[in-house]
């Protein structure tokens, strides 16, 4: 029973210091700089597909919703 209790106690101090020992890892200052690279030729990336995919899934959940309010058939013979 001991040993049970010792171990949830681990995994909570685990679950607790990890996010604490990965901020202290970004905070401390890099060695080089990083430095964006510049391109020749330039894409116009615009994320037209953003609107489709909310259409998509709005159509989506409207026809779950058509689908289970059409259920009329009565649960008991």
């Amino acid at each position: 029973m001991k040993f049970g209790k010792l171990a949830a106690g681990i995994a909570a101090l685990s679950l607790v210091a990890a996010p604490v020992a990965a901020q202290a890892a970004n905070s401390v200052a890099p060695a080089v700089e990083r430095v964006a690279a510049t391109s020749s030729s330039s894409e116009e990336l615009e994320g037209g597909s953003g609107i489709l995919i909310a259409v998509l899934a709005a159509a989506a959940v409207i026809g779950g919703i058509i689908i289970i309010a059409d259920d009329d058939d009565p649960t008991s013979p």
